[in-house]
């Protein structure tokens, strides 16, 4: 089941059961790898031999191959056009293709496509871990683990400002089309509605936000004193064993870049 403030799909998985830090650590091992890694396939190995078997494996491929289509790849799509049409000439490159007055040489659509994958990896990697780690429970590791916990709640508030802003664009929508706005139709109508909805929803969104931080002083939440925790996060061997491979992966990661510089 989807909770509508969070990217989060509560499912049976192996990923699932994996502690917040753990996976958290995954996430960074796949970034610093695309980005510090050897070899130019790299990032186009990590994102399918990696990120897409651990969403089958986390159940969750149906709602990370939706969102990787209708979020990422429109964005990777001119991004990777922009690139390979603007890359430097260096000189020695190689021409693909001329037109107009512009060069596209196969050393802007190498270096276009890898910079389009590492970020396809770094996006892919942070919706996979939305889609099967709640807000809630990091923060409670995090916080338990000994972080300020000012930090760990500016953490999940940004995993979960995205989701919690469509849910509120969604209602207000709803709202504004039952009393009789026009959504639909021509550019000129959907521009005249635009600021019946923009404005509930800024206006909305800082009324929240004053709630919000009533709700967490009420709570205690600046007190100095030892917190304790409903819902204890386990923490396995295996979470354990992970972190180190994962921070392995980093360290390599890194002196393979200074290796080759």
């Amino acid at each position: 089941m989807k909770n509508r403030l969070t990217f989060y799909i509560d499912r049976q998985s192996p990923l699932h059961r994996l502690n917040p830090l753990t996976k958290l650590l995954m996430v960074f091992a796949f970034i610093i790898m695309a980005f510090f890694g050897p070899g130019f396939w790299l990032p186009t190995a990590l994102l399918f031999l990696g990120i897409m078997p651990l969403s089958v494996i986390g159940k969750v491929h149906k709602e990370y191959f939706r969102t990787t289509v209708r979020l990422l790849l429109p964005v990777v799509g001119f991004l990777f056009i922009m690139q390979s049409v603007f890359h430097p000439d260096t000189g020695n490159s190689r021409e693909l293709l001329s037109f107009w007055q512009l060069n596209i040489t196969v050393e802007g659509v190498k270096y276009a496509y890898q910079m389009a994958m590492r970020i396809l990896v770094m996006i892919s990697a942070f919706i996979l871990f939305m889609l099967t780690t709640h807000p809630s429970q990091l923060m409670s590791d995090l916080t338990r683990r000994g972080l300020s916990g000012t930090f760990a709640y500016v953490i999940t508030s940004t995993l979960q400002i995205i989701p919690q802003m469509q849910a509120k664009a969604s209602t207000i929508m709803d709202a504004q089309r039952s009393r009789g706005l026009d959504t639909e139709g021509s550019l000129r109508k959907r521009v005249g509605a635009l600021l019946p909805l923009v404005a509930p929803l800024v206006f909305g969104s800082l009324v929240e936000v004053e709630e919000r931080a009533i709700a967490i002083e009420a709570r205690a939440f600046t007190s100095k004193k030892k917190k304790t925790f409903l819902h204890e996060i386990p923490d396995t061997q295996t979470d354990k064993n992970l972190r180190w491979l994962f921070i392995a992966l980093i360290i390599l990661s890194f002196g393979s870049k200074l290796w080759q510089s």
